[in-house]
């Protein structure tokens, strides 16, 4: 990761106060993955196997106004849905949303710099989320 100058690492430790959690994000190559497991003491025999989607058009116009729509199963039956808006400054966002149990707003941090973000989460069934997936990809499956 780049460093970051004065002003934005202030910027970074004072979003955190107003936040429920920090990720950081990480790319590792394909051929690290394995070293990188290892270091982290990973097992991926214990790890938790999910399905991801995300969703937008074509030209990416839900990525290009800062929101994200994805669908997730997980290996055990159970699934979740999540539409995330970013850039978000948290004490700007209503108050009832923040309330929910369903709300998370967080900051990650990737290389390059560090993004602050509000989520709602919803539950969803992995059956639903496998056929949402494959109408949205144009596959419809009975």
């Amino acid at each position: 990761m780049s460093e970051m100058n004065a002003d934005q690492l202030k910027e970074l430790l004072e979003l955190t106060r107003d936040v429920d959690s920090v990720e950081l994000k990480v790319s590792v190559p394909v051929e690290d993955h394995g070293t990188t497991a290892r270091n982290l003491d990973l097992d991926p025999i214990e790890a938790e196997i999910r399905q991801v989607f995300f969703f937008d058009t074509p030209d990416l116009r839900l990525n290009k106004a800062g929101m994200v729509a994805r669908a997730r199963r997980r290996q055990g039956g159970t699934a979740d849905t999540v539409v995330k808006l970013r850039p978000v400054v948290p004490d700007e966002l209503p108050k009832e949303f923040r309330k929910s149990d369903s709300m998370k707003v967080e900051v990650d941090i990737l290389p390059g710099g560090f993004v602050c973000s509000a989520s709602m989460k919803g539950k969803g069934k992995p059956g639903e989320v496998k056929r949402a997936a494959a109408e949205a990809s144009g596959r419809r499956r009975s």
